[in-house]
């Protein structure tokens, strides 16, 4: 739901409304992120951004907010958890950092074949690299499905509810994916869980809102 939907229904200022949201989704992703991803996990990288936003697509494209897609899966390759991260950048120390908060010792990881992904292995993790060429290739390789349909679901979800999404609160807004996909099997809870992680997380005055998300890079 937008901020300014979220004005409307709920008849206050759009500012407040605005303030609202990005407390509610800096608790998910502060949530989210004190988990970690374990067996089975399919990764990619991923930019916000796009044609539509102009400049070249994909990697080297610039002007555009990156961030990882992950998707823990079971034995019958059903997706179990997601994680989308915002990243710093696609650097192998930036990824191994990543992996460290994002993954348990011993995740089994597939990713594509870039380079910086072999940080998941500084991380104490099994990675598998697949060279796929990218495009339909990628696309239609069983070992990435779920994490190709979900990344096409979270990109068709921002565009068509937000009009203008600022990248240094990318995080954010993919934390709300991230929390509603990974309670989905125990919706009736979610709102009363939510409210008691928000009362549990550090008071974000405006000033911070303000400031871009923690994104993971290296320390």
């Amino acid at each position: 739901m937008s901020c300014l939907t979220l004005h409307r229904q709920l008849g206050i200022s759009y500012n407040a409304a605005l303030r609202m949201k990005h407390k509610l989704m800096q608790v998910m992703m502060e949530r989210d992120n004190s988990w970690q991803l374990s067996g089975f996990v399919q990764i990619d990288d991923a930019y916000w951004g796009g044609e539509r936003h102009g400049g070249r697509r994909g990697r080297g494209s610039e002007n555009k907010a990156p961030f990882v897609a992950a998707v823990q899966t079971d034995a019958d390759n059903h997706p179990i958890y997601m994680k989308f991260n915002a990243v710093d950048n696609f650097r192998r120390k930036t990824i191994q950092e990543w992996a460290e908060h994002a993954l348990k010792k011993g995740v089994r990881a597939v990713s594509d074949g870039l380079s910086c992904f072999r940080g998941i292995e500084d991380a104490g993790c099994q990675h598998t690299a697949i060279i796929t060429g990218g495009g339909h290739a990628s696309m239609e390789n069983e070992l990435f499905t779920w994490v190709n349909t979900m990344l096409g679901n979270v990109k068709t979800a921002i565009t068509g509810t937000y009009h203008k999404l600022d990248p240094k609160h990318l995080g954010r807004y993919l934390s709300e994916f991230n929390y509603r996909f990974n309670r989905r099997f125990d919706m009736p809870s979610m709102i009363s869980r939510l409210g008691r992680a928000a009362v549990n997380t550090a008071p974000m005055p405006d000033r911070l809102l303000k400031l871009p998300d923690v994104q993971w890079k290296p320390g």
